[in-house]
């Protein structure tokens, strides 16, 4: 309707244009023939009398009627006037008031009379009759409307078949929003017009940008159900032996002080997994840090804290820690527990492949504005097959199954990397062993 309506504006304001145009075009050249009859007069008679003095006045056919009209009433001859005398006429007589035309009727026939002034005190009127010019006046009037309700009724066909062409791409987006609104199944898209990628109009780009929101939203939905099925896999056995222990403490008049506290042991030992196995979820579901935790964090700070508190848990495991001494002041924007998280499940995952006594190696570095942390353990090491998926949740290798874990905790490590705008890749080492490389980017600055 809106396209419509502004192609009908413009063609009836161009036909009233023209109507315009042609009717003062039609008047202008009646003036014309009036001007050039009143030339003739006063060139063919200096002082004309007063009075009529040429042309059929009866009819006011050609040629114009004419008549001298003094400007003193006194001075009027004894036959009547032909032509109206209104007082502009005696105003231009006397100089008071310029030439004009004006439109007048005169025994039911429509005129067009011309006044202009003579140089002897007196007016000259002259007249023809405008029926052909007001007959042309209304035929065009009514081709011009009749061209313009064709043109109102050619826009409004064509404004809807531009709207239905042009925005075909919109009822399909509609259409799919509607469908996945009651599916609820985000596979579908948007089929889009052939044409060259580099070339495409504002609905084409939209839809294709949906087809891309909708990509997003599928590969989402597959995450998380990939995510909830995990953890009800993780969840099961956990979940089975804390019933089992749970009915064996039921029991406990049946069992022996041993054998209670053996299943007490138990059942303590799966609570604190499940418990971990919860948080750890809980993690991963958040994928932004909350802003009102953010501060700056002395990152030197922070990784000898993390290397600390994994010598304590593990004592079997050096540490050794190597802080490079431009790097030992920066600070970056971070959560601090969240940062300590990401260390340690990094430290954590290289104790427990490492051989006893075998070293983790903790280097802090600082090149060319970039922040960056490696981990590495000297144990078997990742294999080819297992690297790309060492940080999808609930992912653990053949080698890594029968350790204890979850497989949430380097995802977890790699979700708290990105959140801090940090890149966390894992790599075979030279020699043998993992190296885990976290790397900030230039957010990081000096500290005082």
């Amino acid at each position: 309707m809106a396209a419509s309506a502004a192609v009908a504006l413009v063609a009836i304001g161009v036909c009233t244009a023209a109507y315009f145009v042609i009717r003062y075009e039609m008047y202008h050249q009646l003036d014309l023939n009036l001007t050039q009859s009143a030339t003739r007069i006063v060139q063919a008679d200096r002082h004309p009398a007063t009075g009529v003095l040429a042309g059929e006045c009866r009819y006011l056919s050609a040629p114009a009627c004419a008549q001298a009209v003094p400007a003193d009433p006194a001075k009027d001859p004894a036959e009547p006037y032909v032509l109206p005398v209104s007082p502009p006429v005696r105003e231009v007589a006397s100089g008071e008031r310029a030439p004009y035309f004006s439109n007048f009727t005169l025994e039911g026939h429509p005129a067009r009379m011309a006044v202009t002034p003579l140089d002897d005190g007196r007016s000259l009127q002259l007249a023809l009759r405008s029926d052909s010019v007001q007959r042309g006046i209304r035929q065009a009037a009514l081709l011009l409307s009749a061209v313009g309700g064709a043109g109102v009724l050619l826009a409004a066909a064509l404004g809807y078949w531009v709207s239905r062409t042009g925005l075909a791409p919109v009822a399909r987006l509609t259409a799919t929003a509607e469908r996945i609104a009651a599916t609820r199944d985000p596979r579908h898209r948007i089929e889009l017009p052939p044409g060259p990628p580099g070339r495409e109009d504002e609905v084409t780009r939209l839809a294709a940008s949906f087809n891309t929101m909708l990509g997003e939203l599928e590969q989402s939905v597959s995450a998380q159900r990939r995510l909830v099925a995990d953890a009800s896999h993780e969840l099961r056995t956990p979940l089975t032996a804390l019933r089992t222990n749970a009915e064996l403490l039921a029991r406990a008049d049946r069992l022996s002080p041993e054998q209670r506290d053996r299943a007490s042991g138990a059942l303590g030992r799966q609570l604190r997994e499940v418990t971990g196995l919860v948080n750890d979820l809980i993690e991963l579901a958040r994928d932004e840090e909350p802003q009102p935790l953010l501060e700056e964090v002395r990152i030197a700070s922070l990784v000898e804290h993390a290397v600390s508190t994994a010598e304590a848990h593990w004592p079997t495991t050096p540490f050794p820690l190597s802080l490079a001494n431009e790097a030992t002041p920066l600070t970056l924007p971070g959560v601090p527990a969240r940062l300590t998280r990401l260390l340690t499940n990094l430290l954590d995952n290289a104790a427990k492949f490492s051989p006893p006594g075998a070293p983790v190696e903790v280097e802090l570095t600082l090149s060319q504005g970039h922040l960056e942390i490696t981990v590495r353990d000297h144990g078997p090491g990742i294999s080819a097959e297992d690297l790309p998926y060492v940080f999808d949740r609930f992912y653990r290798a053949e080698a890594a199954r029968a350790l204890p874990g979850s497989g949430l905790g380097l995802a977890m490590a790699r979700q708290i990397a990105r959140a801090h705008g940090a890149e966390l890749t894992a790599e075979r080492a030279p020699g043998g062993g993992a190296l885990f490389r976290l790397r900030f980017g230039e957010g990081s600055r000096s500290g005082g």
